[in-house]
């Protein structure tokens, strides 16, 4: 049961970063337009593609169970700076203040889900374990 929960986990942990990478690739335009709103006005284009790249590769390799590490440590070095600097609930007005401190808590805890991957690897559903079991 815990090998199902833990497919289960990576397929639902991997979902948000997919459809993110998704999104920003079929709003490009849109995308840069609101990093602009943000203040990320540097290279945008080199930004927002690194990050769809980032999106992408770290959500297939979570999802597959291929080096899941990796692609844990992708996702982070997207998700943490994106986190502070969209949801910096401390600096919006009051009637503000409460939706984004929940969505601020949210990308904390899914944080919190990808550091316990890469404790705690990719289980036994996943590329990784079937590559490293099947004989040629």
């Amino acid at each position: 049961m815990r090998d199902i929960t833990d497919l289960i986990g990576r397929i639902f942990l991997s979902a948000i970063f997919l459809f993110e990478a998704v999104d920003s690739t079929l709003y490009f335009e849109k995308t840069k337009l609101t990093m602009t709103q943000y203040g990320l006005t540097w290279s945008q284009d080199m930004l927002l593609y690194g990050a769809i790249l980032f999106l992408l590769m770290g959500g297939l390799m979570v999802l597959t169970g291929y080096r899941s590490t990796l692609g844990a440590i992708l996702l982070l070095c997207y998700w943490v700076p994106v986190t502070f600097i969209v949801h910096d609930f401390w600096l919006y007005p009051k009637a503000e203040l409460r939706l984004q401190s929940i969505l601020f808590m949210k990308n904390i805890a899914i944080t919190g889900g990808l550091l316990m991957l890469i404790g705690k690897g990719s289980g036994r559903f996943s590329i990784r374990r079937l590559l490293a079991t099947t004989r040629v």
